[in-house]
């Protein structure tokens, strides 16, 4: 079965097991396809034994708790191709209404087991994208428990070699760590160990993933394969806040990816399956394009931009934001607000957001212990409407700092157990939290009260989410841990969108400890994210620069922490740094001098500039990514221009160990270009461009330049 689907050759083969297998392509590059081998006669294993030069791979991956294991050696590994995956047929199925036109829906049956499973590929906004889905119904009469079920499953590459595709193809792969988030790695398939056997007849995978309600941890839910000879890379984003994986498989002569829930092995993920009950998997992104990682990684961002909706009016303009946590450490106030909210006028700022620290502590506490979320009256004497009503006259729209799905020691909510979640009937602890059970109805109108009415009563028109620690590997729930998890995944989303539904044009930022949840299913239902808990940090340019291939600019809130006692050049180093995104200030600005101030308008004016472009463009990356990120050398910076080519934003970071000359850059497009508006620290000789080459004057290291080119 062939189609052709928004800029796709989309082939779905079948198998002489009866199962299906697919297979994209660009739809430009369909006819460079080249038939497989069928035979290796130069090996000198053929003299005895027939290699085998295709191993077809499942369109979705199933498992069943029953089912044994079928390829050699994999226990431990990987849980694709059961008994029940092998046993599926496809069937003829109408299209369920409200489906998107040209989706395309296949429809497998396993008649043991009385499964229905459909595999949805939905056509998205951006050509060459699509969504993709599988929900799996038991329509027997007996339960059935699932250990597998996949949101996606690509094979068949590469389509442009008739052979294994010895060293042209490469895994690319975005690792993180706290306040280190989105380092790129592209590694080949030898060196991971993903080339075939001399049989042939054994797959070997590389699963990788991350575990618990952190779900960018050691590594984003994203995976590429790049056909270096031919151009073409294939790539898959899941959209999940729980534990997820994906695989890159050896299968023979080809390469599979897949990905979804984590599976049993790897998440202690097990569902049973009711009767008449069914599961849908998390959506999973996916491209394929004729170009380079940046092409890949540019639609993959976009389709998150589609579908982002009813966003906040004020969003729009994609305003500055200050947040005093860097002035003033967990202890905010009526005063010290108003405060810096007088310091900051005629700054450009519009939202003023009060970090943790505003609700009450016992005396004894010695850490935090939120939960009760009671105003501490010593430091808000009035009242935090009365705060929010001051900022509002003054123009600004205030904001508040939450966690607001776990409980500290010290609160009364901790001693609310009966609604806390559980592991082996115990709370479930994580360093200093317990966590509120979202799928409890009772929690459900505590969070009404203490959050959604607190937020609509006080006139709170921003609120910072933060989630400092995690679920780990699950909790309670009759079928498993990770089914347990998955659930209370559920109930996360579903608590955001209570929300945005009950606080009218409310501005969300999703965060935790900065960068964990920066992935589309959280992206999707905020205004923006906190890019990283790198506040003060040499690498921050870095990080914020790496998220371009994964996230929306729009949505990725960089700060920069201004100190009186800085220098020229660090104080535009950290202003430069967050036209990578969304600008937010915070530290001690009340104490800055006139010129300070005077420099943060400059900045902020300069930002308002270039918001279309961050809200709408296409990165080019430039320079090379420092490979020691605390003590970056080199230099490194994006282009990025409008959809019409004629405009353009280039920020430009400079680290340690540069020569001391200047330095010459290559712009990524062609014609003569002219500098409308610069920002950058004026310590030395001017920068300037002629033709498409931009020249920074010799300078002392960590130096910070951003400009709005046009074409002319």
């Amino acid at each position: 079965m062939k189609n052709e689907l928004n800029g796709l050759t989309v082939d779905r083969v079948e198998i002489a097991n009866g199962g299906i297998e697919l297979r994209l392509c660009p739809a430009q590059m369909a006819d460079q396809r080249v038939e497989r081998r069928k035979e290796i006669p130069d090996q000198p294993e053929y003299r005895k034994f027939k290699p085998m030069t295709h191993s077809p791979d499942s369109m979705v991956h199933i498992k069943l708790a029953e089912d044994p294991m079928t390829i050699p050696f994999s226990s431990g590994s990987t849980m694709q191709d059961s008994r029940t995956e092998k046993e599926l047929r496809p069937v003829e199925e109408a299209l369920p209404e409200g489906s998107v036109p040209g989706t395309l829906m296949t429809t497998l049956v396993n008649a043991e087991h009385g499964l229905k499973v459909r595999q949805f590929l939905e056509p998205t906004a951006v050509e060459g994208t699509l969504r993709s889905w599988t929900t799996v119904t038991n329509e027997g009469a007996e339960p059935v428990t699932l250990e597998n079920l996949s949101s996606f499953v690509l094979s068949g590459m590469t389509p442009f070699a008739a052979d294994d595709g010895s060293g042209r193809l490469k895994v690319h792969r975005f690792r993180t760590w706290w306040s280190n988030e989105g380092r790129h790695e592209c590694r080949s398939i030898e060196e991971l160990q993903l080339i075939r056997s001399w049989q042939g007849f054994n797959p070997c995978s590389e699963r990788f993933g991350q575990i618990g309600t952190m779900p960018v941890r050691q590594f984003f839910p994203f995976v590429a394969i790049e056909d270096t000879e031919a151009g073409v890379f294939w790539g898959a984003q899941l959209a999940w806040a729980g534990s997820w994986q994906m695989e890159v498989t050896r299968r023979a002569d080809s390469l599979s990816i897949s990905g979804g829930l984590a599976d049993f092995e790897f998440g202690h993920w097990r569902k049973v399956l009711q009767p008449g009950e069914s599961l849908t998997t998390p959506v999973a992104h996916l491209a394929c394009v004729k170009g380079t990682l940046e092409d890949l990684t540019h639609k993959l961002v976009a389709v998150q931009e589609s579908r982002l909706t009813n966003l906040p009016a004020s969003e729009e303009e994609l305003p500055v934001m200050f947040n005093e946590w860097c002035t003033n450490w967990g202890s905010p106030s009526h005063d010290k607000t108003l405060a810096l909210a007088r310091r900051l006028q005629g700054t450009g700022i519009k939202y003023i957001v009060i970090d943790d620290g505003w609700a009450k502590r016992p005396p004894e506490a010695t850490m935090q212990s939120n939960g009760d979320w009671i105003v501490d009256a010593e430091k808000f004497p009035h009242g935090m409407k009365a705060t929010c009503d001051e900022l509002r006259k003054m123009g600004y729209v205030p904001g508040v700092w939450f966690e607001f799905e776990v409980c500290n020691p010290g609160s009364k909510a901790f001693e609310q157990t009966d609604h806390h979640v559980k592991r082996d009937g115990r709370p479930y602890r994580s360093g200093s939290r317990h966590f509120w059970d979202l799928n409890d109805p009772w929690v459900e109108a505590y969070l009404d009260e203490k959050l959604m009415d607190f937020l609509a009563d006080n006139g709170i028109g921003y609120l910072k989410v933060d989630y400092n620690d995690h679920l780990g590997v699950g909790i309670d729930h009759p079928d498993s841990l990770g089914e347990g998890l998955r659930r209370h995944v559920e109930g996360i989303h579903r608590t955001f969108r209570r929300l945005r539904e009950k606080v009218g044009d409310l501005v969300i930022e999703n965060c935790s400890s900065g960068g964990h949840r920066l992935e589309p299913s959280m992206i999707g239902l905020t205004s923006m994210s906190s890019f990283s808990d790198a506040h003060e940090c040499w690498n921050i340019p870095i990080i914020a620069r790496q998220l371009h291939y994964l996230m929306p600019p729009r949505q990725s809130q960089i700060w920069a922490v201004l100190y009186p006692d800085d220098s020229t050049e660090r104080f535009m180093y950290s202003l430069t740094a967050t036209l990578y995104g969304r600008m937010c200030l915070s530290g001690p600005v009340h104490d800055l001098t006139d010129n300070q101030v005077e420099t943060v308008k400059a900045a902020t004016a300069f930002y308002k500039e270039a918001a279309p472009l961050i809200r709408e463009g296409f990165t080019r990356f430039l320079g090379e990514t420092p490979q020691n990120w605390p003590h970056p050398e080199g230099w490194s910076g994006i282009w990025r221009e409008n959809a019409s080519a004629d405009r353009a934003l280039v920020v430009v970071h400079t680290y340690d160990g540069l020569p001391d000359e200047a330095l010459e850059i290559d712009l990524p497009a062609d014609g003569t270009w002219k500098i409308e508006s610069s920002l950058w620290d004026g310590t030395t000789a001017e920068p300037t461009i002629n033709g498409n080459r931009l020249t920074l004057p010799a300078g002392k290291p960590f130096r910070g330049f951003a400009f709005l080119l046009a074409r002319q």
